[in-house]
């Protein structure tokens, strides 16, 4: 089934506001990239405006060394090939970013980079290093490569000590290919997420993609299979496909199966927190806001869950 025709439920607003504006710039002046643009993200405007409205400060999740990717996701806009060396300066001036912007919450992602010796852990625990230096008490989420599931790579980014680390095991393990480069995998992307748990104390976030085509027993066996590998927060998404040469969408959910999903997750299988609707994507600001929530006021995880769905907080 095409994606031609998206449901009302879908419709996105165009970007706009001084936070919007005032981050883009920020961005460019220091030749930072982030995934919101690079991979055409459908919330970049709600985010970098501060919400509805405009109103209160904005995030922005930075996307580390460059905006072309050594893998070839099928579903993802990111550009392919062509790899750059890395830009010493990128740690500090994505710290000096932050201070600009006025962040207390910053999330940190990044492209694969299977071309360099370290897959570029070793630049990722740097920028980590180089924020909580600067700004104290911040909190930083990252959102990781697998890293081929190379455990001593995974641990420099547990030794830099971020507030949460997420990896995406993206899809249901059926289809893990053609959704995913071939280099990626299911049982490789929970190994992961499991050595994230053992080893520290860290959250551990992931992000599901709906519409591929998965049954519904698939779903909650991925849901199933990320809790039992410790993980602590999910996120649930549609799928929209970038462009023609991507995959198609095979399936629209209307946004009550998406709340039942939240349910299930939450109240049966455990998970701290789920957020999970259409437009919901990895780094989302209800995410964002219930480990803000949890770390910085020291609520439980059911008063964090209340504070955020009830819109006590506002946006950082």
């Amino acid at each position: 089934m095409s994606s031609a025709r998206k449901p009302d439920w879908l419709k996105m607003r165009p970007p706009s506001g001084r936070e919007f504006t005032d981050i883009r710039e920020t961005l460019r002046d220091r030749n930072l990239h982030t995934v919101c643009e690079e991979a055409n993200c459908p919330n970049r405007g709600e985010c970098w405006s501060g919400g509805d409205g405009g109103e209160g400060g904005g995030t922005a999740t930075f996307m580390l060394m460059g905006d072309r990717c050594s893998r070839a996701c099928n579903f993802c806009d990111v550009q392919t090939g062509g790899m750059e060396p890395l830009d010493p300066d990128e740690p500090a001036n994505v710290a000096d970013a932050v201070a600009e912007i006025g962040l207390d919450y910053v999330v940190l992602t990044s492209v694969d980079r299977d071309d360099l010796s370290d897959q570029g852990a070793g630049h990722f625990a740097e920028t980590i290093r180089q924020i909580k230096d600067r700004h104290a008490g911040i909190l930083v989420e990252v959102l990781i490569p697998d890293f081929q599931g190379e455990k001593r790579l995974v641990r420099k980014i547990i030794d830099a000590e971020p507030d949460v680390i997420a990896h995406n095991v993206e899809t249901v393990d059926r289809l893990q290919f053609p959704v995913r480069d071939r280099r990626a995998g299911y049982e490789q992307s929970l190994s992961v997420l499991e050595q994230v748990d053992q080893e520290s104390d860290i959250y551990t976030k992931t992000s599901i993609m709906l519409g591929h085509g998965e049954y519904d027993h698939e779903i909650y066996q991925t849901l199933a299979d990320c809790r039992e590998r410790g993980v602590d927060v999910v996120t649930l998404g549609q799928y929209l496909q970038p462009s023609r040469n991507h995959l198609e969408v095979q399936r629209h959910d209307h946004p009550h199966k998406y709340e039942t999903w939240r349910r299930v997750a939450e109240e049966e299988l455990g998970f701290l927190y789920c957020a999970s609707g259409p437009m919901v994507r990895s780094s989302y600001k209800a995410g964002e806001l219930f480990v803000e929530a949890v770390l910085r006021e020291d609520k439980s995880a059911e008063e964090a869950r209340k504070a955020v769905r009830s819109g006590a907080r506002s946006s950082v």
